[in-house]
């Protein structure tokens, strides 16, 4: 658990639940599941108390749920946001050790990137004065992104309102920015990955073998696309909502905008996400047309070159079935030079033909 006391001229943490909250301040919670999990009663009590409200039994239980999709929600007290970030692991602690994460094998070296997507929900409650978030045990984006802050806060750094966050709403915003780019930051393993096929593919004298990984790459490219389908109507709903609090007056206008730009930017990063997911899935589609395409041109080829083969040698075949006939009677067979005269025959007539192939092309790699 990390709790976070934010203001514009300090940024102060604790490990204990917050028991009041002091002028021009807000709070971050920062909780594993396993420990929201445990700790549902102080949490809702302290929500009681500082927000003289409480979550919803069915928010619990999508807070608590690791294969939720990203979505929204609201209340009239406070907003939820369902986010999936990309995931380290595959499993968290059980309920004996909260807040430890019960590491496994990491996936060898060498495999390719694609294969090892994986994501896990991160919850976040915003109310007016408090940001409750519940992450995966191993959620490497709240600890870099608490990290920065309170680097930045001992660097003397934070002298300006722009560097600090001024909301539970923009705090939320940010964090989801910092998963976004998270999406954007594989684009270079993927397409280093594809890259990779495509050339083992459209190689002219290689045998692709690796259709398991692909077939799983292209299945994991679309998983990723309805991921980030799910994350784009999550924050474009979170966007429609920003317009009831300002007719409902909850905020002043200069807030509202600086969480419209934030929106609209996760928006936009989303969007470049899934731009990029579905050129990948087209291209990977692509180099499998052509793969087959290459393949069907040179089994053309050979088809091509074995029936000119064969074009050439039926006369001759005609020639010696025809001087190969047991008649006692074959005047030519009787000549001195018979054999010479037929040898050169059928010479001429595979020549002959050969040189009338060429002519047509059938016998060049290119036609």
């Amino acid at each position: 658990m990390r709790v976070f006391s934010i203001a514009t001229e300090a940024i102060l943490e604790t490990d204990q639940l917050p028991q009041a909250i002091a002028p021009g301040c807000f709070v971050w919670v920062a909780l594993a599941r396993r420990e929201f999990e445990l700790m549902q009663s102080e949490v809702q009590a302290m929500l009681q108390s500082l927000c003289e409200a409480q979550l919803v039994d069915l928010h619990i239980t999508d807070m608590l749920n690791n294969q939720l999709p990203s979505h929204y929600d609201y209340t009239s007290q406070y907003d939820m946001l369902v986010f999936r970030r990309l995931a380290a692991g595959s499993t968290e602690s059980d309920l004996s050790r909260p807040g430890e994460f019960l590491h496994l094998s990491q996936t060898k070296a060498g495999v390719n990137a694609l294969r090892r997507i994986d994501t896990s929900p991160v919850a976040f409650a915003v109310f007016d004065r408090l940001l409750l978030t519940v992450h995966p045990v191993d959620c490497a984006v709240r600890d870099s992104f608490a990290s920065r802050m309170l680097a930045a806060f001992h660097a003397n750094l934070l002298t300006s309102n722009a560097r600090v966050p001024h909301s539970p709403a923009d705090l939320m915003l940010r964090i989801v920015s910092q998963m976004v780019d998270g999406y954007l930051n594989l684009r270079r393993d993927f397409t280093r990955q594809l890259d990779q096929w495509q050339s083992q593919l459209l190689r002219p004298d290689g045998r692709f073998s690796d259709w398991g990984a692909l077939l799983d790459a292209r299945l994991m490219l679309h998983h990723l696309d309805e991921i980030c389908e799910d994350q784009r109507a999550a924050i474009q709903d979170w966007t429609d909502g920003l317009e009831a609090l300002k007719h409902e007056g909850l905020h002043s206008e200069r807030a509202l905008e600086l969480l419209k730009v934030r929106s609209r930017d996760v928006l936009e990063h989303i969007e470049r996400v899934v731009h990029h997911v579905r050129r990948l899935e087209q291209s990977a589609e692509t180099s499998v047309q052509m793969h087959f395409s290459a393949q069907s041109n040179r089994t053309n080829a050979v088809m091509r070159t074995l029936t000119v083969l064969t074009a050439v040698f039926l006369p001759l075949n005609l020639i010696t079935g025809f001087f190969g006939m047991n008649f006692e009677h074959f005047a030519f067979i009787h000549l001195e030079h018979g054999l010479e005269a037929t040898l050169l025959l059928m010479a001429a007539v595979g020549a002959g033909l050969m040189l009338f192939f060429w002519r047509k092309r059938y016998l060049s790699g290119n036609r």
